[in-house]
Parts: C-alpha cells; structure tokens; sequence
C-alpha cells in the first residue's frame, strides 16, 4: 500500500472543568484538538493528533505544506524507515514545534494503519498487550482558587482516583487539596516552567510537608537540565519533566544531567509512537521511572494508551479532568472508577463519529 492522502482536522470542543475556564484569546478557552487523517491507495484510514492547543494553525501548515507533499505515495508499511527519513528532510526546520508536531501525528496515525491492516492492537504490534486495563490519574486544569482546588481534587478521589495532579504555583492551593483528599491519595504538582532554580528549590522546601509524589517543570527554561538538577538535589523532592523535551537525545541529556526522577515524552511533540517507545526504553536503561505527559483527549490519549499497554511496567496514565459532553471518540476515552479500558478495536481501537467531527471542526 501506499499514501494516497494526509489531511489536518482541527476541532474545537465544549468542555466543562469544575470551574471558570482559563481565558485565551479574550474568550474562554475550547478544548481545540488537531486530528491527522491518512489515507491508503486501498482506502484504509489511520488517525493521529498532533500537538494543537493555540499552536494547531501552524501544525495545521507543517502538515498540509511541508509533511503531506512529501509523505504522500509514500509506502506507510515501513513506519521507521519513512519517519527517519521525513525526520532528516525536515530537521532544519526545527527539532521541536509544528513540523515535530506534525510528524507526530503522522507516526501515530501510521502504526493506526500498521494495526488496522493486521487485524491487531498497536500494543499487541509493539511487543504483546501487557494488560487491557490502566489506572488514570487526575490530572486537573489549573484553578489558582483553593476552594475550587479543594473540591475539584476530593470529588476527583470520590470517582476512584487514587492519584491526582494539580497545575498550581501558590503553597495555599497544594495545602487545601492534599487536606482534602487525604494522606494516603497521591499528590503531584506541575507547575509549567516558571522559577529560577533558586527560586523553584524555595518553593519545593515550601511544599514538602504535602508529601508530593514528584515536582514537575518548576525551572525555566524547560531545557536547562543543571539547573533542574540542582532543584532535584537541593529541593528534596523527586522531579518529573519532559513534555517539553523535543528528541530522543535531549532526553539522554536530561538522563545524562541526573535531571529527573520521572520523564515524561509527549506522544504528540516528540515525534509519535516511535520515538515514545525508545525514550522508554531509554528510561528502563537507566532506571529513570517513565510518566508520559498525556493530558489529551484524542488519539493521542489512545496512542498513549496503547503503549503503555504494551510496556512491561505498571504505570498510571495522565487523564485530563474534564467533561465532553459529545465526544467523538466516545466511551474509548471515558475513565470510570480511576481506571480506563483499552477499546477492543485494531490499531487505535476506535474511529472518530464523523458526524461529531463535521459539528466540532473548525472552519
């Protein structure tokens, strides 16, 4: 088989999240999704999603005038050899941002296919489903209010999560949520990159009492391993970080720097399926504990669904605490009592409605 098409689908989905949404653009944020769709000569059709948030209309060009001119008539059977190869085409145009984006969601929506012509899951072609069941964690939207910190987080553990991730940067909010939910539920915090070392050490002294299960991203900028490591040695709390961390490589530069304590690639970013799998073998080489960042909604939830399925560790993925009301994956994506099952179908496991698409799509 060949390409015969790729195409960018961006939506933008009405959510709700507990609370005020956060404002983008002077309007309250959707949540914006963008959809990779590539088609076979056969007509066999594979899904991926690639970073999108604010970025997807420059992913959207990366993939319809960079990506797909080249990558069409392509044979997709051979997904290594032709990521490779798209990879060393491109890489003066960056190792991170929308062509990485883009090339992402290609990879993800190429081993769709690979599962798709196989009759298999891609956890069963990327080594044999280790379980058909994952834990999920909570991870919540940003609140800044304790109060709805506090009750987002115990209605969280109320459902059955037994590990919840907060996006706050005050002690207050991290104090009211661990009182809320208790000592015996786990507590991370991501806090997005906005300290010093000096000031990010402060903060995790400042934290400690809550008993965090790791710290993430407290320094800027993200890439600044010697520092993040000076947090993790002096602070006293176990790191996590890599969302924003492009390549394979500059997570052994991280690994290297003795940066982190949980590493956490991007399915969407850091260059799909593919280049997840050898960061994670990477982490199990050097005893790195991996925490994929996946607060998606899309195929990018099932990809890293999918992988962490396949792999031999037990680890809980991220889910995004939020409610859609019409999803178009459905209940594939849908987390019940702090646990989420992998959808039985080939590849992914489920299609997007495309009746859903066409209400969400965005013009």
């Amino acid at each position: 088989m060949t390409i015969r098409s790729i195409s960018a689908i961006p939506l933008s989905m009405p959510f709700e999240m507990g609370g005020p949404k956060p404002m983008l653009a002077g309007k309250p944020r959707e949540m914006e999704m963008l959809l990779i769709r590539v088609e076979t000569d056969q007509g066999l059709v594979g899904w991926g999603e690639a970073f999108g948030f604010a970025v997807w209309p420059a992913t959207l060009a990366a993939i319809e005038r960079i990506v797909a001119p080249i990558a069409t008539g392509r044979d997709e059977s051979d997904i290594p050899a032709l990521m490779t190869d798209l990879m060393r085409k491109f890489h003066l145009l960056g190792r991170s941002g929308p062509v990485m984006y883009a090339l992402s969601g290609l990879d993800i929506a190429l081993w769709d296919l690979a599962g798709k012509a196989a009759g298999k899951s891609i956890a069963d072609l990327l080594g044999g489903k280790q379980r058909n069941r994952l834990k999920a964690y909570a991870s919540l939207l940003r609140y800044t209010n304790p109060d709805l910190v506090a009750r987002n987080a115990a209605l969280a553990v109320a459902e059955g999560y037994r590990m919840i991730k907060l996006h706050e940067i005050e002690e207050e909010p991290v104090r009211r949520a661990r009182e809320a939910i208790g000592p015996d539920v786990l507590l991370t915090v991501d806090t997005n990159c906005p300290w010093s070392a000096e000031e990010a050490t402060a903060m995790a002294h400042r934290l400690a009492p809550y008993s965090l299960h790791w710290f993430e991203e407290p320094v800027y900028p993200p890439e600044d391993y010697a520092n993040l490591a000076q947090v993790r040695k002096a602070g006293g709390l176990p790191i996590a970080a890599g969302e924003n961390t492009g390549t394979y490589l500059e997570f052994k530069a991280m690994f290297d720097a003795q940066a982190v304590d949980y590493a956490q690639p991007s399915v969407t970013k850091v260059g799909g399926i593919s280049e997840v799998m050898r960061i994670a073998a990477l982490a199990r080489a050097r005893n790195v504990n991996l925490a994929p960042h996946s607060p998606y909604v899309g195929p990018g939830l099932l990809a890293t669904m999918q992988i962490l399925a396949a792999l031999p560790e037990d680890i809980a993925l991220e889910y995004c605490y939020c409610t859609i009301a019409d999803h178009p994956l459905g209940d594939a994506v849908l987390a019940r009592h702090g646990e989420i099952a992998l959808p039985d179908g080939p590849g992914l496991g489920r299609d997007p409605d495309p009746d859903l698409l066409a209400r969400f799509r965005i013009d």
